[in-house]
């Protein structure tokens, strides 16, 4: 009897310290899948500040290029669809795309010399510029959240209660190669 007690103290003791450590790795999922969220989020934010300059730049060139619509036109279609894209690789295709169109309209700016001389144009190309860095550094810091959630979601013993609580791997916000160049703002 005096042997039977020790062995329920230590059994006892392992099995809080395993409660303990499943509880540790259980936050730290938690801690991570948040942490990925926030990333999104603040992607989210500078995106929505790009599509708020969008129809000032379009406005602003229009009153100098007006017979280009077609450009015009896809830049909005562009924007929309940006706007209205669910889910992490279709905002991902769709900013591709509004990255292209945007290129495209500072291209024809470029056949205006008075448009690129304009104040609110080029403010607003200045303010762009900005945005365009500060959704670059969002999407790094997004991507490497998602690097450390799906490291610990794959790797033992983390992975065993990611598979038991429903932790899934989330996709990293990767933009094609051509789109990565920033977009060219010239003054």
């Amino acid at each position: 009897m005096n042997l039977l007690l020790p062995c329920l103290g230590v059994a006892g003791l392992v099995l809080l310290v395993a409660v303990f450590a499943v509880i540790g790795i259980y936050n730290r999922l938690v801690t991570l899948r948040n942490r990925v969220d926030n990333a999104w989020s603040q992607i989210d934010v500078q995106l929505r500040r790009r599509y708020d300059l969008i129809p000032n730049l379009v406005e602003t060139v229009k009153g100098y290029a007006s017979h280009e619509k077609e450009t015009l036109e896809r830049v909005i279609q562009a924007r929309n669809s940006a706007m209205s894209a669910q889910g992490v690789a279709a905002q991902g295709e769709a900013e591709n795309l509004l990255s292209g169109t945007l290129k495209s309209l500072f291209a024809l700016a470029e056949s205006y010399p008075d448009l690129k001389a304009n104040q609110n144009f080029l403010m607003l190309q200045e303010e762009l510029s900005g945005t365009e860095s500060k959704i670059a550094y969002a999407r790094q810091f997004y991507n490497d959240s998602v690097m450390s959630y799906n490291t610990s979601t794959q790797t033992f013993p983390s992975n065993v209660l990611a598979g038991m609580f429903g932790f899934t791997l989330r996709e990293y916000f990767e933009i094609e190669e051509a789109a990565k160049e920033p977009v060219k703002v010239q003054f």
